[in-house]
């Protein structure tokens, strides 16, 4: 949608609310609603919110020790800018459009740095430096269960998948489910996001959304919108949809792989038909880079405590740092073989990431890998599960936020302060986790210890 689109729109009564929204730490939407009258009024080129806003955790909670932000300095404004180049209607939402904003400090005008968009737009800048455009494409994973999030807290969260059986691929069990996600399809399609499609995924009541390709910037956009616009359009057919990485023990946990390549005047980078599975030279480094530095931007693609629940034997959810062609157990999976398409997709991201910080990251080592020209590995065949010679995946998030803090390589590429405020944030989730006494642990020695 053009603004001159919106005007339009807003003189024929077709619009008459704007949401101006900036992306939080977590993902997420935050922001304000204008009458679309008064944003082409006052907010068309800025307006302002609390900067506590990159400075909470999941709970909207404003934990202190974070440089940028706190109680003694008063928790003042950013600016935030709207994209006008993401201007779009709301199709769920009557007579709405929304606008995402770039993050701007309230003196300087400065990017904030350690904003999630402006944290991708840096490392694309870094790609586009060496003539390179970053391509990436996210799958989103989630479960749909029966009642709204707000029934679902009532009930001390008792939580009843939509179906009763695993549903991957399934046509029967979906064409049941049709009445949420085909809204879900359309609806998304008319903001303007590429959606190519859904699925059923490989557990009761679990689903996945599939949008095209696009540049990386392109790519988190619309991974966030799409996954806000599922959460609305489910609670609005009296369902909850969760992008929890692992909502039960014995249950398979919600990806989101991200796919990855490197472009060049329009041609595919990574693809080189001489070499072997058809991959170059700057592949092999990009992929060296993702492996080499793996540990260290773990955080960044599974941000809480839950995030490594998922990495289990058996589950589709990766264990060891390895490559793979075409094998669904190895942390990186080559994909397109001997094609113009081929890509390397990461398995390790839970539906709890950041796009825009994940990509940041995975970007950050790719290049890193690329400069330094890293040889990469042999591929690793068969059962990636069975294979304990290789390094883990970081176990938990102390792991984690340990390797981010050591890593050199994320502080050049995104600056200490950065790392420093993503590490508190990490901090803080450890430390209100490890205060919880879980149900787990009152069954497991209310008698017995």
């Amino acid at each position: 949608m053009t603004v001159d689109t919106l005007k339009k729109s807003i003189a024929s009564k077709l619009i008459d609310t704007v949401l101006v929204c900036m992306i939080d730490m977590q993902g997420r939407l935050m922001g304000k609603r204008f009458h679309a009258e008064a944003f082409l009024e006052i907010a068309q080129d800025e307006t302002h919110c609390c900067n506590y806003l990159l400075a909470t955790d999941l709970t909207m909670a404003t934990p202190e020790g974070y440089a940028s932000t706190s109680w003694q300095s008063g928790y003042g404004d950013y600016v935030m800018k709207p994209d006008l180049t993401t201007l779009r209607p709301v199709p769920w939402l009557e007579g709405t459009a929304m606008v995402l904003c770039d993050v701007l400090d309230h003196h300087t005008h400065a990017p904030v740095p350690h904003s999630p968009r402006e944290m991708l737009k840096k490392q694309i800048a870094r790609a586009n430096a060496l003539g390179l455009t970053a391509i990436m494409a996210t799958e989103l994973e989630f479960f749909l269960f029966k009642g709204t999030h707000d029934d679902i807290a009532k009930s001390g969260f008792k939580l009843e998948p939509i179906s009763n059986y695993n549903e991957d691929y399934h046509i029967f069990q979906t064409s049941k489910e049709e009445y949420v996600m085909r809204p879900i399809r359309n609806h998304l399609r008319e903001m303007g996001i590429p959606i190519e499609g859904s699925k059923g995924e490989a557990e009761a009541g679990q689903e996945e959304l599939n949008i095209k390709y696009s540049d990386a910037l392109a790519t988190a956009d619309h991974h966030t919108l799409a996954k806000h616009g599922i959460k609305e359009i489910a609670h609005q057919h009296g369902l909850a949809a969760s992008f929890l990485p692992k909502w039960h023990k014995d249950r398979v946990g919600s990806a989101s792989h991200v796919h990855q390549s490197l472009w060049k005047d329009d041609t595919n980078a990574f693809f080189d038909p001489d070499r072997p599975l058809g991959k170059s030279e700057l592949m092999d480094h990009y992929v060296a880079g993702l492996m080499k530095y793996a540990a260290d931007y773990t955080y960044f693609l599974a941000p809480y405590i839950n995030s490594y629940k998922r990495f289990a034997k058996g589950t589709f959810a990766p264990t060891q740092i390895v490559w793979s062609v075409d094998n669904r157990t190895a942390a990186y999976r080559l994909c397109g073989e001997g094609s113009k398409a081929v890509r390397i997709e990461c398995r390790t991201p839970g539906a709890d990431m950041n796009p825009y910080l994940a990509q940041a990251a995975l970007l950050a080592a790719g290049l890193k890998g690329i400069e330094e020209k890293l040889p990469l590995p042999e591929a690793y065949s068969g059962d990636a599960y069975a294979n304990d010679d290789q390094h883990h995946v970081p176990r938990t998030l102390r792991d984690a936020r340990a390797a981010l803090i050591d890593s050199s390589m994320l502080r050049e590429a995104m600056g200490d302060d950065v790392i420093d405020h993503y590490a508190r944030a990490a901090e803080w989730e450890i430390d209100e986790f490890n205060k919880i006494v879980t149900d787990y642990e009152v069954a497991r020695g209310l008698e017995r210890a």
